[in-house]
């Protein structure tokens, strides 16, 4: 350090050979030492010397804080020689050495630091007193503290504090929205708003949307707004981003919440308005005038304008293009989009191939996996598997690795495996893709985890309907009128490009799931049989399993229930869905209301009929079937 001096000091009385070299600090001028300063001269080596931060005492800068000379302290050193270094105590032992070693309290540094930090606060609180509506701030933010832990504020009090906050925030709600601490207390205020209340604050803000939807922050107030479903205040904001769709969908921020009120809240008119902009800046500008309805249909646009259709397919597709380059692929408006791109587009034409490799140049899959999970994503996504190649097929289908089951129980998701089933050639890769992680291992003997998987899958809305589809076929019983007609529309598809057989196609895809689902009602019937869901999956599964499979087990579980003293078991057979499944099985077959008659199971006949007389008759039973709930 510049200015000390450093000299060894041996220890009186002899020399120790455990004591280390001591240092000596010489006197700089005739200010006589204090005891803080031979304090510091006992460090070792390995203590290193702390510079004061404080400028109040400190010397010629030579990095040591001296006392006053009227330090009382200081007088002590007097006796000393002036001529000499200042006398240090002999030390022995490394322990003493650190326990004289000087510490922040002994040199004042933490009182330095505190008084440093306090003046700190001060200015930081100066500051923000200087803001405008400092004071107003300052109180809403403790009102939000109290409100925003609803558990522990009782309801009268609750309202007086909302009470004293609108009466705060009423005519300066723009000024508290752009600010991120202050945004909140008027996303509280919304909260525990009644509807006035709200219409107040969205009435105040009306003009402002669109920046709000950019603001990091402020954007989750729009969000506060619209979730109550408030028509008024939805028809003040959402005519607001008329005009902005094409700007404003590639802006970090606001993309997400014009996505949110594009999905969430907006009218079927107001959906097909802000669809449209996305085919050019036409659009953006030009409203339709004249019109009753407003359509966002690509088709009814090109056929209204067939001059017109060359920009407006660029415009879509370099926007469409833009946001999966920079990764945009969860919007739902981006998906309602690209369906309207490929619906008018030339079927083997170079506009599909290149839009073929747009889906498939996605080396993540993050493009592919989100639009299935969406209606017309999930569309797009059929489509793509009916028109593409083989090849194509096989890197979609590879895509989705690992997502199987989440696209089972989902509403649009299974749509893409019912179009798999339906245009893919090679079932042994359909096989191995989907059924793993579907049933998971094809075995006779199913392990607990794997049963549990299977029960949830066949008494779900959803999950059930890609168990069952192989064998009802494109169904009312398990099908959605708008699936129906989706997949019609992808039969037509695959008579150009796909060469198997369907009827062969579908039993060989029966082949590799019938065993595990037989065995599946062979060891739990009971536990089906409690629901509406779980009588259908016995039913379809039993008629239609193909030749080949061993439908025995699964038959005497059934007979087995009839003779159970269970009660649970025998209400579950007393009920409508367990009399409806047992009739069709009993018929062997479906009953076809065009042809009003009876449409036998795959053979061979199942039998049912006469093994569930077997059973009642050896009970004693059958009067007391016949006079039941479900003899009919």
């Amino acid at each position: 350090m510049p200015g000390i001096k450093r000299k060894a000091i041996s220890g009186s009385g002899g020399s120790d050979q455990n004591t280390k070299k001591q240092k000596a600090i010489p006197r700089q001028g005739p200010t006589t030492p204090s005891a803080a300063v031979r304090d510091l001269e006992t460090a070792t080596d390995s203590d290193p010397i702390i510079e004061s931060d404080s400028t109040e005492h400190s010397g010629d800068d030579d990095g040591v804080s001296w006392p006053s000379d009227d330090d009382p302290k200081s007088q002590q050193s007097d006796d000393h020689n002036p001529d000499e270094g200042v006398p240090l105590p002999e030390i022995s032992s490394q322990k003493d050495t650190k326990a004289k070693t000087p510490t922040k309290e002994s040199n004042g540094l933490s009182t330095s630091s505190k008084e440093a930090h306090a003046k700190q606060k001060v200015l930081a609180q100066e500051r923000r007193a200087a803001k405008p509506n400092a004071e107003s701030i300052a109180r809403t933010k403790k009102l939000w503290e109290r409100l925003r832990r609803k558990s522990h504020v009782p309801l009268e009090e609750r309202k007086k504090l909302v009470a004293e906050l609108f009466d705060i925030i009423t005519g300066n709600v723009k000024d508290f929205v752009l600010k991120h601490d202050s945004v909140r207390v008027v996303q509280t205020a919304i909260k525990y708003a009644n509807r006035d209340q709200r219409r107040t604050i969205a009435q105040e803000l009306e003009g402002e949307y669109r920046s709000l939807a950019e603001s990091r922050y402020a954007k989750f107030l729009l969000g506060k707004l619209l979730v109550h479903d408030d028509k008024e205040i939805r028809d003040q904001i959402v005519p607001e981003f008329y005009g902005h769709v094409r700007r404003l969908i590639k802006h970090p921020e606001a993309s997400w919440i014009l996505d949110d009120i594009y999905r969430g809240v907006a009218t079927p008119s107001q959906k097909a308005s802000l669809l449209r902009e996305w085919y050019g800046a036409e659009f953006a500008i030009f409203k339709a005038r004249g019109k009753a309805t407003v359509t966002g249909e690509l088709q009814s646009i090109l056929e209204e304008h067939p001059e017109k259709r060359k920009p407006i397919m660029h415009a879509l597709h370099d926007l469409i293009n833009l946001l999966v380059q920079k990764k945009m692929t969860g919007f739902t408006m981006l998906h309602d989009a690209m369906l309207q791109y490929f619906l008018n587009i030339p079927a083997g034409s170079a506009e599909m191939t290149d839009y073929m490799e747009l889906l498939k140049g996605d080396e993540e899959g993050d493009l592919l996996k989100n639009l299935a999970f969406t209606k017309s994503g999930a569309h797009l996504v059929c489509l793509a598997l009916a028109y593409g190649t083989a090849k194509d097929r096989k890197q979609i289908l590879k895509v989705y690795k690992g997502t199987i089951a989440a696209l089972a129980y989902d509403a649009n998701g299974h749509r893409v495996l019912l179009a798999a089933y339906d245009v893919i050639d090679d079932t042994v890769l359909t096989s191995k893709s989907i059924f793993p992680e579907l049933i998971g291992k094809s075995s006779s003997d199913l392990p607990e985890p794997q049963t549990q998987s299977l029960l949830s899958a066949a008494i779900h809305l959803n999950a059930r309907i890609p168990l069952l589809y192989l064998y009802t076929g494109p169904s009312k019983a398990i099908l959605r009128a708008e699936d129906i007609s989706l997949l019609q529309s992808i039969h037509q598809i695959r008579t150009t490009t796909s060469k198997k057989d369907p009827a062969t196609r579908r039993t060989e895809l029966l082949t590799h799931i019938s065993p595990t689902l037989l065995a599946l009602i062979a060891t739990h019937a009971g536990t089906l049989i409690q629901s509406s869901f779980g009588c259908q999956f016995i039913t379809e599964v039993l008629l239609s399993c193909p030749a080949g499979n061993d439908r025995g087990p699964a038959l005497s579980a059934l007979i087995e229930l009839t003779r159970s003293p269970d009660p649970a078991t025998k209400q579950a057979l007393n009920e409508p869905s367990a009399g409806r499944m047992l009739k069709t099985l009993v018929q062997g077959g479906r009953y076809n209301p065009s042809t009003r008659s009876v449409e036998p199971a795959e053979p061979p006949a199942l039998g049912f009929h006469d093994a569930l007389y077997a059973s009642l008759e050896e009970q004693g039973g059958v009067v007391d079937w016949a006079t039941g709930g479900n003899s009919f």
